[in-house]
């Protein structure tokens, strides 16, 4: 049913994603499907927050990304399974959808935490790629 699925995985809150982590890999094992394990390192929205910090940070904190996602991938995911892991930078909900497009993922397995008053009128990550993915997208809450 599904060949590849998309994990998009916070890394600073790698603990809150345990369960989409148990779904996902269930769900790779039952299907034989390629997962894919994802960051993003989000972008600095405007242009003037972007000048505080030093040139070189965003390339550095897209190395050290990709470094903790396949330490993170080695530590997290049995050897029983295929998984990439992938790095992306911008927005969010807009990179996990390109991702997932560009894998050509069948599904999207996210995990949300428990909404907040915010949430409901701004809209999370997790809602925004529900309302908008082409794919399947299990949202695990914790």
């Amino acid at each position: 049913m599904f060949t590849a699925i998309l994990l998009p995985v916070d890394l600073a809150e790698a603990q809150g994603a345990r369960r989409a982590v148990a779904v996902a890999t269930e769900m790779a094992k039952i299907h034989g499907a390629t997962l894919h394990v994802m960051t993003v390192v989000p972008s600095f929205g405007m242009s003037i927050v972007g000048s505080y910090f030093d040139q070189d940070f965003e390339q550095r904190a897209l190395a050290g990304a990709e470094a903790q996602i396949k330490d993170y991938c080695t530590a997290e995911f049995p050897s029983d399974i295929t998984v990439q892991p992938h790095i992306a930078h911008g927005a969010i909900y807009d990179e996990i959808m390109r991702a997932a497009d560009k894998l050509n993922c069948d599904a999207i397995v996210m995990s949300a935490h428990r909404p907040e008053l915010k949430d409901y009128l701004l809209g999370p990550n997790a809602a925004r790629v529900v309302r908008h993915a082409k794919q399947s997208v299990f949202v695990i809450r914790d």
